[in-house]
């Protein structure tokens, strides 16, 4: 077991006074505490402070290792806090960690939220479009924000949105001297000298995002290439997302598979080489808000699948020959779903020919709408797609 040199501590905005005896006593111990200004001043770090690089970076600390450090964070450092980044670098039984209440516990306390029904998120250094996913009519979040000015923006922002008629509380400085909960609505708002750290909780009034596979095509920014919503709603069927999974989506198009699949809690890696449909891809996760969990890579995918992490599954939505799906499926292990779609002949036929030599499912989907003929109506058909999808 390594010797315990990191105290990771939990920190209120009532300072010293909130904590309990072993976290004062190790920030009395401790011969370096990291934390931000508002921290150090907390507790009077005096010159044994530093405050935290930026952008942040958890080297400093790690360059301390095997003197008494503390590390301050605000409430839990586990959620949404410094405690995750550094995780990573230490061993068992270098660290202990002391939390306090979280901001989100004091924020449901004041509110009478039930916390276990509330979706809680750090948005101090992620766009607000990480809500497009979660905002639905009724529903709760109350999310940390970077600085006093973030409040008007997220109501603006939610007005934009759809989301105008949401009720929300700002929280500032919860447990503490400057603490003020302060409610409003998103299209009225009217607070003004807000101070950090602050919070803001939303009660949603609008309509959201549909949580069934294939949302409408208008939502995605493309030049037509683009898996149309009934086919698309099969394919996410078919390629069976699952939380945490990593897909690989080969021929992007305009990414909406990509996107889907993170938005059902997948992480993607999106490939096509075209550079306007990159710039769509980009667009589309920065808008519906993944960007943080769909990875874009430019490039002819054969050349780029070697250096890819392993995946749970597999879209082939472009640049396929027979030559190119033997190699793809050389490449992939066991246990892996793969999912490819033709709606040419020649495609068709290599589809054929791996179902015959691999075996797995082959799908004809024919969709029609109705559509005007003179002042009668008729059923106008689309291009019939075929479907292979097979686990390795």
């Amino acid at each position: 077991m390594a010797e315990v040199w990191l105290s990771i501590i939990g920190l209120g905005e009532d300072g010293l006074a909130g904590l309990g005896d072993a976290s004062r006593a190790a920030i009395g111990a401790a011969e370096v505490v990291f934390g931000g200004p508002r921290h150090l001043a907390l507790v009077g770090a005096g010159a044994r402070g530093r405050e935290w690089p930026v952008p942040f970076d958890v080297a400093p600390v790690l360059a301390c290792r095997g003197r008494r450090v503390v590390v301050l964070a605000s409430g839990d450092p586990f959620w949404f806090g410094a405690g995750g980044s550094l995780m990573p670098h230490l061993a068992a039984g270098e660290w202990v960690a002391m939390p306090a209440p979280s901001t989100f516990a004091l924020a449901a306390s004041r509110l009478g939220w039930r916390l276990e029904e509330t979706v809680c998120l750090g948005l101090h250094a992620a766009p607000f479009a990480r809500l497009r996913g979660v905002l639905a009519d009724g529903v709760r979040v109350i999310c940390l924000l970077r600085d006093g000015k973030a409040p008007a923006a997220l109501a603006e922002w939610l007005v934009e949105a759809g989301f105008g008629a949401s009720d929300l509380t700002v929280l500032q400085a919860l447990g503490g001297a400057r603490e003020r909960v302060v409610a409003t609505s998103a299209a009225g708002f009217d607070v003004s000298g807000i101070e950090a750290p602050v919070a803001v909780a939303i009660h949603a009034r609008g309509q959201g995002l549909s949580r069934a596979g294939g949302l409408p095509d208008a939502l995605f920014a493309s030049d037509g290439q683009i898996t149309k919503r009934p086919v698309r709603a099969l394919t996410l069927s078919a390629l069976a997302p699952r939380r945490g999974e990593v897909l690989w989506d080969l021929g992007a198009g305009s990414g909406s598979i990509s996107v889907e699949w993170c938005l059902m809690g997948g992480r993607a890696h999106a490939v096509e080489a075209q550079g306007t449909r990159c710039d769509n891809i980009a667009a589309n996760a920065g808008w519906f808000g993944v960007e943080h969990l769909l990875v874009l890579h430019r490039g002819d995918w054969p050349e780029v699948v070697a250096g890819l992490p392993k995946p749970d599954a597999v879209f082939v939505g472009g640049g396929a020959d027979a030559a190119r799906m033997a190699a793809l499926l050389a490449l992939l292990p066991r246990g892996v779903r793969v999912v490819m779609n033709a709606v040419t002949l020649e495609s068709e036929a290599l589809l054929y020919a791996l179902h015959e030599s691999r075996g797995g499912s082959l799908m004809r989907i024919d969709i029609a709408q109705a559509g005007a003929l003179g002042r009668m109506r008729d059923w106008q058909a689309a291009r019939p797609v075929v479907q292979w999808s097979i686990v390795l």
